[in-house]
């Protein structure tokens, strides 16, 4: 039985606009909170069916977090392993979920060092968003939107380590379809873009962004290289402009997401891309569980002080 739940698909009134329909796919009402628990649940089932007895991750964020629920659905231990720069709520929300939690180095890959110390025979090692079974368990948002009945010119979605791109093309592949997908990265976290603009994957010097879940140095080879076989456009939005849309969404439809997510949602208010011509549009509500109204204005105040 799968770990993720089928969520809501809903037309959005608010969103949409003369001549555009905007259907949202509601992940962040996920019971962890974003779609990763599509991929990971399908990966920990996987791995438990194989034989393997422990999970071990190197994600402070949505991708730990859900782990640490898979594996308390399957009754296997977890270790999740921060890095110093997670936050309090993050570390909070995976702990809640009887995981282990160790905090070491001061980013990322730092931490994701000391996970893969510590896998064994026994451990399988879950990566937040490079993976295959991700990008299997992914797909399924496709497969259940389009069984709800979703019939869309395009889809829009956030971008981080690629993990959900690359998973949101294999479900359009698999159900035959070659729709464009609209991948939004902030300013500051542009590993996509770049790495599009030059014609190979860029690893970004420096990560500035409010949106901390898109902080990946480099997009997955495997994002990347859909690039150059499905439609994929790239699309850049202001910090500025995702915090309001997390605002206006919360809003509109009673749900917070993080800054993440309203990077995606962004393209549709503030018209980041050119939808022309395109009659509806399905976005993935990506969601987001350690952001909370409280943070988002504080980034957003932060932004206005410094401007």
């Amino acid at each position: 039985m799968p770990l993720h739940i089928e969520t809501p698909l809903i037309a959005s009134s608010p969103l949409s606009r003369k001549g555009l329909d905007v259907l949202l796919k509601l992940e962040a009402l996920q019971p962890p909170g974003s779609f990763k628990i599509r991929g990971i649940g399908h990966a920990c089932e996987r791995h438990a069916q194989a034989g393997k007895r422990r999970f071990v991750s190197s994600s402070g964020g949505n991708a730990g977090l859900a782990v640490a629920y898979a594996g308390r659905r399957l009754g296997l231990p977890v270790t999740v392993v921060v890095p110093e720069t997670t936050s309090a709520r993050a570390r909070a929300l995976i702990e809640a979920e009887g995981a282990e939690l160790r905090v070491h180095g001061a980013a990322w890959h730092e931490a994701n060092a000391l996970a893969l110390s510590l896998v064994d025979e026994a451990t399988a090692f879950l990566h937040p968003f490079d993976d295959l079974l991700l990008w299997e368990g992914h797909a399924s948002l496709i497969d259940e939107a389009i069984g709800q009945g979703a019939r869309f010119d395009a889809v829009v979605l956030s971008v981080g380590g690629g993990g959900l791109l690359a998973g949101v093309v294999e479900g359009l592949k698999r159900n035959g379809l070659s729709t464009p997908v609209f991948a939004v990265e902030t300013h500051g976290a542009a590993s996509l873009a770049r790495s599009v603009e030059a014609g190979h994957r860029v690893e970004l010097s420096e990560i500035a962004t409010v949106a901390t879940s898109l902080a990946a140095r480099q997009v997955c080879e495997q994002a990347f290289e859909m690039t150059k076989r499905h439609d994929i456009r790239p699309v850049l939005v202001s910090d500025r402009a995702a915090l309001a849309a997390c605002e206006r969404f919360l809003e509109d439809h009673r749900i917070l997401v993080e800054p993440a997510c309203g990077a995606a949602l962004a393209v549709l208010d503030e018209g980041a891309a050119d939808l022309s011509g395109l009659r509806s549009v399905l976005v993935v509500v990506c969601g987001g569980a350690v952001a909370t109204i409280d943070t988002i204005r504080a980034a957003q105040a932060a932004l206005a002080n410094a401007a």
